[in-house]
């Protein structure tokens, strides 16, 4: 990936939807890199709360959790039910976004 984005020309910028890494900080490369823009997090099949603790671990990256996001939800909630647990999830998915460990 570094080497495409080395050999981009002109004013370009790319974002780059990855799998949140097993390394922590795997990724500094990339999100230090001029021609990213943004580098977006796949929550990788993690329950939200496991995804949101390791995106926390990773500067730069912010989440794209849509999975993640809906994971509690049920067609049977009260419109309260589901408020609270659409909202906690947002909650918690903005926080791991951007408050790092």
């Amino acid at each position: 990936i570094l080497k495409a984005l080395d050999a981009m020309t002109g004013d370009d910028q790319v974002m780059l939807k990855l799998s949140i890494p097993a390394q922590s900080g795997l990724f500094d490369p990339l999100v230090d890199h001029p021609r990213v823009l943004r580098v977006v997090a796949l929550s990788g099949g993690f329950k939200r709360p496991e995804a949101c603790a390791e995106l926390a671990k990773n500067r730069g990256m912010i989440a794209s959790f849509s999975r993640a996001l809906l994971e509690d939800l049920r067609a049977g909630m009260s419109d309260e039910e589901f408020n609270a647990s659409l909202g906690g999830a947002i909650d918690e998915i903005y926080t791991a976004s951007t408050i790092k460990a």
